[in-house]
């Protein structure tokens, strides 16, 4: 098997058709990685109740902070990756996967040291209700022990990201989800280990998977573009200092975002419970519609960066605006969905009657946020791609901050609209990121921007 099996050439033939295929994967690998968190929320949901499900909802959003800043930085690596495949430079790909391989692991061990020993305060701060706060802390230790697992899913998958593979990030992921769904009913269901089984089912499902991608590709490391020797995970000063100026307003970016949902969900809190499990259960029917939507950005990313790498700049344009085509469709559908189906969504997860009535509040408020994220879809993505990760991280802190943050604040407490003011803020937030972004791609100015492959 040549080093060349495994890349995808995305420099030639057919944007619209090319995306489609690589994106439906992503969809599927993302839909499944929501899949298995949510069957936690539900299991938890109908055999520990709404002080067990508001704990699961928070602490997933913990973790997903953590999760989010090593994505940031194999996102980082992802870039250098495509760049590197666009413009032929296989013989470099070695060097940046292990040092991309070593730093990760690095950060994972550091979110274990905070998530493991800095619980408490971190549950302290995040308002978390009473009820829910043992179930809380069980929750962060056993996933936030974990750590390791979880960063090195989403560096292998980004790697393959980078070479313009979608189809074995689908078979990792399903792995995961399979285990995770055995488990979760056989700790949680049959054994009655309450929000810790839950937790231990999700970082077992992603131990098997991280296990079982290291020996798959181990197998096939000439088609991969990485040899496995020990003496190649050392880090090279290049490499690092490249992965870190990408990674590094990427991480901030991801945990930017992330940070502002733990901080709409404090204020949450102090509505209630039922507020607070609602709100749960409305990030994660959420999460499931963004997270698909997501393998449009995740296909567009490598898509631009091997274009820009190969000194094809309107094909990346292309690329862009098949994106936005796919996003607008599906998000017609995810709003037809909400509107039809809303309520019934709820009920999936939640045999509470209150958090039932409460539904419709969300789904109203939240509505808002979806032309906004069809925009960030292909606009994110080739942002990202073309390696300008301190303009992402900019509008990211727009969006996260100034917007999610603070009209949530301004909706929720000063308006004193409640819940509802709440919600709103939160959903508008993805404005601050789209209209900005969709400005700087139809102006041109990133034209002028050289491809990071020039200096591999």
């Amino acid at each position: 098997m040549t080093g060349r099996r495994l890349a995808r050439d995305f420099t030639t033939g057919s944007i619209p058709k090319q995306l489609f295929v690589f994106m439906l994967p992503f969809m599927l690998s993302n839909a499944l990685q929501v899949f298995y968190s949510t069957v936690d929320m539900w299991i938890v949901g109908k055999y520990v109740g709404t002080a067990g499900l508001s704990a699961v909802s928070q602490s997933s959003q913990i973790m997903n902070f953590g999760a989010m800043v090593c994505l940031g930085f194999s996102n980082g690596g992802q870039v250098l990756v495509a760049q590197a495949v666009g413009a032929g430079k296989h013989k470099e790909l070695n060097r940046i996967i292990g040092t991309l391989f070593s730093l990760i692991v690095l950060l994972a061990v550091v979110l274990t040291g905070v998530f493991v020993i800095g619980r408490q305060w971190i549950l302290d701060t995040m308002r978390i209700p009473f009820e829910s706060e043992a179930y809380a802390e069980d929750y962060l230790l056993i996933c936030g022990g974990g750590m390791i697992f979880t960063a090195g899913y989403n560096m292998v998958s980004a790697v393959l990201r980078g070479m313009g593979d979608s189809k074995r990030p689908l078979l990792f992921i399903a792995i995961a989800s399979l285990v995770n769904l055995a488990l979760d009913y056989l700790f949680t269901g049959l054994w009655g280990w309450e929000v810790a089984g839950a937790a231990w089912a999700t970082i077992i499902g992603q131990a098997v998977s991280f296990i079982f991608a290291i020996v798959y590709l181990y197998r096939q490391k000439e088609g991969f573009g990485f040899d496995f020797k020990l003496k190649s995970l050392a880090i090279h000063g290049e490499y690092a200092k490249m992965i870190g100026a990408l990674g590094t307003p990427l991480a901030i970016q991801s945990g930017c975002i992330n940070l502002s949902m733990l901080c709409v969900n404090a204020m949450v809190n102090d509505v209630g419970v039922v507020a607070s499990a609602t709100f749960g259960v409305g990030m994660r029917i959420d999460d499931i519609i963004n997270k698909i939507s997501m393998g449009i950005q995740h296909a567009a990313l490598p898509m631009v960066s091997q274009n820009m790498g190969a000194g094809q700049q309107k094909r990346a344009q292309k690329v862009v605006y098949s994106a936005w085509i796919y996003a607008g469709i599906l998000t017609v559908m995810a709003v037809s969905a909400y509107l039809v189906f809303g309520e019934s969504l709820f009920k999936v997860f939640s045999d509470d009657p209150l958090v039932h009535q409460m539904s419709g509040t969300f789904i109203s408020a939240i509505l808002w946020m979806f032309p906004a994220l069809a925009i960030m879809r292909g606009t994110g993505g080739f942002i990202q791609g073309i390696g300008n990760a301190k303009f992402s991280m900019l509008l990211s802190i727009l969006d996260g901050v100034l917007f999610r943050i603070g009209l949530s604040w301004l909706f929720g407490t000063v308006f004193d609209w409640g819940f509802y003011g709440f919600v709103l803020g939160y959903g508008l937030a993805p404005v601050g990121f789209a209209v900005p972004s969709m400005i700087y791609f139809l102006s041109g100015i990133w034209k002028k921007r050289a491809a990071l492959s020039d200096r591999l």
